[in-house]
């Protein structure tokens, strides 16, 4: 008979205690593989951020627009490989409320800067490079309102409007682009800032933020100096970050969803501490004559101490392992959904590394104690507890 055997008879002796703990441990991992992915997922604008990338906005606020000719001198920048100016366009689809990330860009330089990060058929970009109308769609907002190639769609602003008084603009797909990652986000769209800027109202000659691309990440803090000093004490000073900084500010706006995802999940491994602990404890102490007799019948203290420990382990795996099971196939159906709005949401290796070494440790937390009071149990003591 196996210690193994043993051991997985021990806990199972008492199904309901044995199916609620386990079911207790299940719930707090699955807490925790659904809510890191989505920690990741959230984060993954700044995790995957290039390091030889900067965004350079006015320095009041990003809100802010920016003269258009300031492309032109960032460009002659020494250290500069590319720039692409946008804007932000406010778009929506058919309804206020089917919002649509859309951007007017210089259609000439976007590959230029972000080329790494999007993958789009060469044939498509020279179509939409081509077509003032053309619009280049990301793949998660295609398939969110059914678009593709060739399809000729209407987009509203619910800032800009046209010269006639319309907030309408008549886009025509020419391409649909995905991620080099799968956690690349593919809900923007893309239209052609100079058909956007002759047909708009007003703000013409405008522009959001520029996207600028340096040769050698190590160049970064001598073009942000002379970006910035460029436009110093004029009225639109510029403020330039690289890109990581940038996209971390703009979510930090949104609220610390580290912290709290942080704390929810610290809040579901330590009631389950507490669940497995008392189990476990409770278990040694309802087999402390068991223990006495096995003693006897020749176990040595330390074989029943490793059969205490593995136990605890073993528990805490089996409801850990079950939780991240189950946490995978909710984020598989999410990121199937098309309205689903977020990067696709992945538990990655370095996520489940971490839930076995929180596995691990648990295990051994909880089982520390009433192995040690197992390995220190004495026959005599424990058989007259019998």
């Amino acid at each position: 008979m196996s210690d193994l055997y043993l051991v997985f008879k021990n806990l199972t002796r008492k199904p309901l205690r044995f199916f609620l703990t386990v079911f207790s441990i299940f719930i707090a991992f699955m807490i925790y593989g659904t809510l890191t992915a989505f920690e990741t997922a959230f984060n993954a604008g700044v995790e995957l951020s290039a390091d030889d990338r900067l965004v350079s906005v006015n320095k009041i606020n990003f809100t802010q627009p920016l003269p258009i000719s300031y492309v032109r001198r960032v460009q002659a920048v020494e250290g500069i490989e590319a720039v692409v100016h946008m804007n932000w366009f406010g778009g929506y689809y058919q309804d206020p409320q089917k919002q649509v990330l859309t951007f007017a860009v210089d259609q000439d330089n976007l590959m230029n800067v972000y080329g790494d990060d999007l993958v789009i058929e060469e044939e498509q970009l020279e179509s939409w490079t081509r077509n003032r109308q053309g619009v280049l769609v990301g793949r998660a907002v295609a398939d969110l309102h059914g678009w593709k190639l060739g399809d000729r769609i209407p987009l509203n602003s619910n800032i800009f409007s046209q010269h006639d008084g319309s907030t309408v603009w008549q886009f025509d797909i020419e391409g649909i682009y995905t991620g080099r990652d799968p956690q690349v986000d593919t809900n923007s769209v893309y239209i052609h800032y100079e058909y956007f800027n002759e047909t708009q109202s007003f703000g013409g000659d405008m522009i959001g933020w520029m996207g600028i691309k340096t040769e050698d990440p190590k160049l970064n803090e001598q073009v942000i100096k002379e970006i910035d000093d460029m436009f110093a004490n004029s009225p639109y000073e510029t403020e330039t970050v690289p890109e990581k900084v940038f996209n971390k500010g703009f979510l930090e706006q949104l609220g610390n969803i580290s912290l709290i995802i942080g704390s929810v999940v610290f809040m579901a491994f330590f009631i389950i501490l507490v669940i497995v602990g008392f189990s476990m404890v409770l278990s040694i102490r309802e087999r402390t004559g068991e223990i006495g007799v096995m003693k006897t019948l020749g176990f040595q203290s330390s074989r029943i101490f490793k059969m205490v420990l593995m136990e605890s382990m073993l528990l805490v795996f089996i409801g850990g392992l079950l939780g991240l099971w189950v946490a995978t196939g909710i984020l598989g159906f999410l990121n199937n959904l098309p309205q689903f709005p977020v990067p696709d949401i992945i538990l990655k290796p370095n996520l489940l590394m971490q839930a076995v070494g929180i596995m691990v440790f648990l295990g051994f937390v909880t089982g520390i104690i009433p192995a040690v009071n197992a390995l220190r149990l004495n026959i005599i003591t424990a058989l007259s507890r019998h």
